[in-house]
């Protein structure tokens, strides 16, 4: 994606863990992941995992999505998922399942416990496997008070859209009162121009996979990426662009009055803000808050990226908002899991 101030040096954000005798964190390890993830919004950890534990996720995750009858997440990027361009899967509460989500929590726990009390929610447990072919969605925020984790089980490259983040947009109290005072403003100038060349950017995709065929796409999907009057928040739309069915991105977004403010702030946002995009190895785990600005990458590889992808609450989530944002497999909706019941395993 061109013409977006995006890094793809990762340092400042890695902490590299240091496991204790009994394969937990130590407590200087854990306080230096809390201050990246309270500085930046997210963290990321390598080679959290031994390159067994990682294999045991990736045959959940490829187990997963080969049953044709499994379950499919509806709460982002539907028109991907609909085309088989991404395969947002959540698991069910096998006991294969469970034991490898307590393994990230238990060797994770006294971060987990920092931000989230043993009695919260296990919002979702999933899959997040995007191929060639796919959109870019929208800089976006999920909805506030979780905590989310990915877990690369296979090496993820740049090419195949590793999470890209904006440090520091995650919310807490007086956040607002950065960049002196006008957090809010700078940071919905720097989510508008983002938008603008993420739509640019797919649009010229999709046109480029339609005429040279690489990858194929089919009249239909062709017409669904551009056109399609369908309700997808995530993914870019022309016609919901003009139509104004999006929250995130509109025509409404690009009035005269807002590209004036954009152009008299280009050097202060050019200088404060800039997106970091994420290219795991196997084995690492990302930790991050819901409510920071972020997005999954359209995948540009011949071949898959395979994320296994767990949110727990950090306080009291209403049930309506679980399922707005989170697509749980009907097995924990039926028997809801908590971060103590992972801990516990």
């Amino acid at each position: 994606m061109l013409n977006l101030n995006i890094s793809y040096d990762t340092k400042a954000y890695e902490v590299q863990p240091e496991l204790n005798g009994q394969g937990l964190l130590t407590a200087k390890c854990a306080q230096q992941i809390c201050r990246v993830l309270d500085e930046h919004g997210f963290v990321i950890l390598p080679n959290l995992q031994t390159d067994e534990e990682a294999n045991s996720g990736l045959k959940l995750v490829k187990d997963a999505i080969a049953d044709p009858a499994r379950e499919r997440g509806d709460f982002a990027s539907q028109t991907d998922i609909l085309h088989q361009r991404r395969d947002f899967c959540p698991l069910p509460s096998t006991p294969d399942v469970l034991s490898y989500a307590s393994l990230l929590c238990k060797r994770l726990e006294n971060v987990l416990l920092e931000y989230c009390g043993r009695t919260r929610k296990v919002l979702e447990i999933s899959t997040m496997t995007s191929y060639q072919g796919s959109s870019h969605q929208y800089i976006h925020r999920d909805p506030d008070g979780v905590l989310c984790m990915f877990s690369a089980v296979d090496d993820v490259s740049i090419e195949q859209g590793g999470t890209v983040f904006v440090p520091g947009t995650h919310k807490y109290s007086g956040a607002e009162l950065k960049h002196e005072g006008k957090a809010g403003v700078f940071t919905t100038l720097f989510q508008t121009l983002s938008n603008f060349y993420v739509l640019r950017h797919n649009l010229k995709k999709v046109l480029h996979m339609r005429k040279t065929g690489e990858p194929e796409i089919s009249k239909q999907e062709f017409h669904d990426r551009i056109f399609s009057k369908r309700y997808d928040n995530h993914q870019p739309n022309l016609a919901n662009f003009f139509m104004r069915r999006n929250d995130l991105f509109d025509i409404f977004s690009l009035l005269p009055h807002k590209l004036l403010k954009l152009f008299m702030n280009r050097k202060y946002i050019n200088e404060n803000f800039f997106l970091v995009q994420t290219a795991p190895k196997k084995g690492t785990v990302i930790l991050y808050r819901s409510d920071m600005l972020h997005a999954g990458p359209d995948n540009q590889s011949t071949k898959p990226r395979f994320f296994f992808g767990m949110s727990i609450a950090r306080d009291v989530i209403f049930d309506e908002e679980w399922r707005n944002g989170y697509a749980p497999h009907t097995s924990l909706l039926a028997e809801p899991k908590s971060l103590g019941d992972l801990l516990s395993c």
